[in-house]
């Protein structure tokens, strides 16, 4: 499928996938975006807990690797260990990945170069307090008995992918989270939000990033 890299809104880069009409981020900000739905809105619930000594996180759809490359630069800020793992169906081509502004952005080549060039189905060290861990597989597909603090749900939209947004899928990534887990994930559909609250999350709406009203955050009630 023919992938073309993009500028968003606040100048860094993004995916395109002309076939589908679809891209990997926000066109009004790639950085913007990914930050204000999985960090603030998601890591940032856990890095300020003391008797945290190692997070577990998921990930729905690798992609360009920024969310992964974002939480290892808050993993090393705040020097909390991160245990992350990446579902990715069609992983981005070394080539698109090297064309990807996020390192001049961020001013981290290093990690983000490992996030891409690490092994499949293993834990790599990325950085001290970073490991991770991608699974190149359908979600779908997906087995694990891991439990996850959080999850990023970044899957391509529901009018994209309407599969992976059902209450079974749900009910899925639930059973996958620990006690008062959570889930965030910038898609606020109506439709969506009930099928979260049908596989038993509690869920609130939460003000968007630029060019968004909303996106949700689901809780997994202990």
């Amino acid at each position: 499928m023919e992938r073309k890299i993009i500028q968003t809104g606040d100048g860094s880069h993004s995916i395109e996938l002309p076939q589908l009409v679809a891209t990997y981020h926000s066109i009004h900000g790639a950085i913007q975006e990914s930050k204000h739905v999985f960090i603030e809105a998601g890591l940032n619930l856990f890095l300020n807990h003391a008797d945290l000594q190692a997070l577990t996180i998921f990930e729905m759809g690798l992609g360009t690797g920024l969310n992964a490359f974002l939480t290892a630069i808050e993993a090393t800020k705040h020097k909390i260990h991160i245990h992350y793992t990446a579902v990715e169906q069609f992983p981005i081509s070394p080539d698109d990945a090297g064309a990807l502004n996020y390192p001049h952005y961020l001013q981290n080549q290093d990690a983000f170069i490992k996030i891409h060039e690490s092994n499949w189905e293993e834990y790599i060290q990325i950085s001290k307090f970073f490991s991770l861990r991608k699974v190149k597989t359908s979600f779908v597909d997906l087995y694990s008995n891991e439990k996850f603090h959080l999850i990023y749900y970044d899957a391509f939209a529901p009018n994209t992918q309407p599969e992976l947004w059902t209450k079974e899928i749900f009910e899925k990534l639930l059973d996958m989270l620990q006690p008062n887990g959570v889930l965030v994930t910038y898609c606020s559909k109506g439709n969506v939000r009930r099928a979260m609250m049908a596989a038993g999350f509690t869920v609130k709406k939460l003000p968007g990033p630029p060019g968004k009203r909303e996106i949700l955050k689901a809780i997994k009630s202990s």
